[in-house]
């Protein structure tokens, strides 16, 4: 019995410690770092699969409201040609199933890509954030060429 009075010392103080009455702490804490996390709509791009070879641009896009003027969306291109001229857009649809461009094409600041193939651009466009539908975005070949569609993503809405 002598050996064990350690041993039942120990095990009754960190009993106590690991369920203190005295210290109550939140379980989980809510953070309104970003707000529109949970509105947000994402999408990876990629050049179409007739372009191997040829382009193998990639990417991102998003879409999230952008409080009273209306809705943000986002692109960040890489693996392009240094010193490129993407113009791109969001349409209604899918990649291959194109149901109309949101808003005028001017909207969107073309994509210009650096030195080290990388590229970003963003647009805010007046329209109240989407929280249903198909949406996509395209980026095109060049300035002189939007007609080729170089890199394509569906956009995927929020995980709530």
């Amino acid at each position: 019995m002598t050996r064990s009075w350690p041993l039942l010392l120990a095990l009754s103080t960190a009993t106590v410690v690991s369920c203190n009455p005295f210290h109550h702490e939140d379980p989980v804490q809510v953070s309104t770092k970003d707000e529109t996390l949970n509105s947000r709509w994402h999408a990876n791009l990629a050049s179409p699969a007739d372009l191997a070879g040829a382009v193998q641009m990639n990417g991102t896009a998003s879409m999230a409201p952008a409080g009273s003027q209306g809705t943000t969306v986002v692109l960040a291109l890489a693996n392009a040609t240094p010193g490129g001229q993407h113009p791109w857009a969001l349409h209604r649809g899918q990649c291959g199933s194109d149901q109309g461009l949101i808003g005028s094409a001017s909207a969107y600041p073309v994509a210009a890509v650096g030195h080290d193939g990388h590229a970003t651009s963003s647009a805010t466009l007046p329209i109240e954030a989407p929280t249903s539908g198909s949406y996509f975005v395209t980026v095109a070949a060049s300035t002189a060429n939007e007609a080729v569609v170089v890199a394509c993503g569906n956009l995927a809405p929020p995980t709530l």
